[in-house]
């Protein structure tokens, strides 16, 4: 049987491609001093053959992506070795060098002029470390050794070796921005942002003891002056942040000769009851989220766009088409993925990141004929802590930005393990957000929600009064575009439609027939599969490729009109 005819698709965000990803990556702790080590590298391979040199790689994109350069995929027995030469810049004061990483998949070790500096495991966190005494004036060599076997005992999402179907190309290496940055001896680590409706508190870790806090406001400037490392500051008039409204205060923090430039938004999530049904409310009101499956793909990078302003177009046409949600699914993004969902109004339910080997039979084929309970997977113990840490570490990451209001811990039983003694455990770590505890099936006890998947049957939900019902999949109906899908021989989808214009009618149809309905039974969130098509999946709004929308602005616009006047009738909101 022949292999299936694989077709490249280019994107419009290669235009920017050569700059794109040389912009500060972290928004919200951003530094004036600091270095884009994006760009050109040297790439080799080490295997039973020894070293060899495939050249130049393009970081950030992962060496297995079209635009890197290499469009190789790493072997199990091998590892890629990284190279580059840098030299500080004039301006970089005396103090502290921190080199940092926006991701690398799945275990990265790093040297500085032959002097080893560190060793993270994991694929979809940052990690840095301090290179100060490693550093010397002129040409300094930095070497980043990888090794990616798709470990399962760690995260890895939706990657498989042999892609297909709904498995994706599996990807390795650097495919976050690298940077370097210089700090004072005694600087900021990190901030802790908590919003009320009408004051925000701010924690700091590290620094001088005496901080100075500037914050825009409509109004003019407000500062205050603090000692130690927290304080909650009124906010005079308060702009509320939500999808309708994404206002940000820009502020920076001064911390002796550190300064950092950020921004907070004032905004509350929470669960209340409202006539007996329990509900998700955004600022203390019910709130309808209106959402999509956001699997983070592209065309180009494969796990990143060629510039940040694909993160940008995907955020801004969802919008246009009337939805206020993205379910990031199974993958932590750049962090400027969150910003602009922040600054833009597109609210973001995070899934955590998948590790634990995929059963079929266990994880989809039971549960499609109904079989939802008292099944879940053995963890090793090293699994279990490096997912338990992994969680941790995302919260952490994603605790500041306004837009995420959910987390997702398991997905369809895929690796799920004692999921009631993790949401004990991981709650408490951020009370401000809504925490669904297995999405689509697999419930034990504890959850903060109903969370359900329904793609092969009519749609027909009943809420518990107690917790507020999310349908955090559906749909999943295919429509491929010539000229702009992946694979020429092959598709994946649940229900097929040949035009675009029997996809929008489709869906307006699904939408109207079986989503509004269920608002009266006491919905109040909806994902519908999914943002963009990927690889062998055609069942996006738009192509992988993003250069064709497949559905009308009017007819989407339409649906969500008839959602949010579903939704205020049933809840007076």
């Amino acid at each position: 049987m022949s292999a299936p005819r694989l077709c490249q698709l280019w994107t419009p965000f290669e235009d920017d491609i050569a700059n794109g990803w040389n912009v500060y990556p972290r928004p919200q702790f951003k530094r004036n001093k600091w270095l884009s080590l994006c760009g050109d590298w040297q790439l080799s391979v080490q295997g039973a053959q020894g070293e060899k040199a495939l050249g130049a790689i393009r970081v950030p994109f992962p060496p297995e992506s079209r635009i890197s350069g290499i469009q190789r995929a790493l072997a199990k027995d091998e590892r890629y070795i990284y190279r580059r030469s840098f030299a500080l810049p004039d301006d970089f004061n005396s103090g502290r060098l921190l080199l940092n990483f926006g991701a690398a998949d799945q275990i990265a070790r790093v040297w500085v002029n032959e002097s080893f500096v560190g060793e993270h495991t994991g694929g979809y966190l940052p990690f840095s470390f301090d290179i100060t005494e490693c550093v010397k004036q002129g040409e300094n060599i930095l070497r980043v050794e990888i090794t990616d076997a798709l470990d399962t005992e760690l995260a890895y999402g939706k990657q498989r070796r042999k892609r297909g179907g709904m498995w994706y190309t599996s990807i390795s290496g650097i495919w976050q921005p690298v940077w370097i940055e210089s700090v004072p001896n005694d600087y900021v680590r990190s901030l802790r942002l908590t919003p009320s409706l009408d004051s925000i508190t701010i924690q700091t870790e590290g620094g001088a003891a005496q901080k100075t806090v500037r914050i825009s406001a409509p109004d003019g400037e407000l500062t205050r002056r603090f000692d130690g490392d927290s304080v909650t500051i009124d906010i005079p008039d308060p702009v509320h942040w939500s999808p309708e409204q994404p206002y940000l205060y820009e502020f920076t923090l001064t911390s002796g000769e550190d300064e950092i430039s950020s921004y907070f938004a004032l905004r509350t999530v929470s669960v209340q009851q409202v006539d007996g049904q329990a509900y998700i409310c955004l600022n203390g009101k019910p709130y309808f989220f209106h959402g999509l499956l956001d699997q983070g793909y592209y065309s180009d990078g494969i796990y990143l766009p060629a510039s940040p302003s694909g993160f940008e177009w995907d955020i801004k046409t969802m919008k246009r088409l009337g939805f206020n949600m993205l379910r990031k699914h199974i993958k932590t993004e750049p962090e400027l993925f969150y910003y602009y969902c922040d600054k833009y109004g597109m609210i973001v339910f995070q899934d955590m990141v998948n590790s634990g080997a995929y059963n079929f039979f266990i994880d989809t084929a039971l549960p499609t004929v109904g079989l939802r309970r008292g099944i879940s997977h053995r963890a090793s113990r090293r699994r279990r802590e490096q997912f338990m840490s992994d969680c941790r570490n995302t919260i952490a990451l994603l605790y500041d930005h306004p837009c995420v209001c959910y987390y997702t811990i398991f997905n369809e039983g895929w690796g799920q393990f004692d999921a009631d003694e993790v949401f004990r455990q991981l709650k408490p770590l951020d009370e401000t957000r809504v925490w669904d505890a297995a999405s689509g099936w697999f419930n034990e006890k504890e959850s903060d929600v109903t969370s359900e998947h329904i793609y092969f049957r009519k749609i027909k939900l009943k809420a518990r009064p107690d917790r507020p019902l999310v349908l955090s999949e559906f749909g999943g109906y295919s429509c491929k575009i010539d000229g702009h899908s992946f694979n020429l021989d092959k598709n994946y989808g649940y229900k097929t439609c040949a035009t675009t214009e029997e996809f929008t009618n489709d869906l307006r149809k699904l939408y109207e027939e079986e989503i509004v309905p269920a608002i009266d039974d006491g919905l109040c969130a909806a994902v519908l599969t999914q943002v963009s098509d990927v690889e062998d999946e055609t069942n996006g709004l738009v192509t992988y490729d993003r250069c064709v929308v497949k559905v009308s602005d009017e007819a989407m616009q339409s649906v969500a009109q008839k959602l949010n006047e579903a939704f205020r009738a049933k809840t007076g909101k």
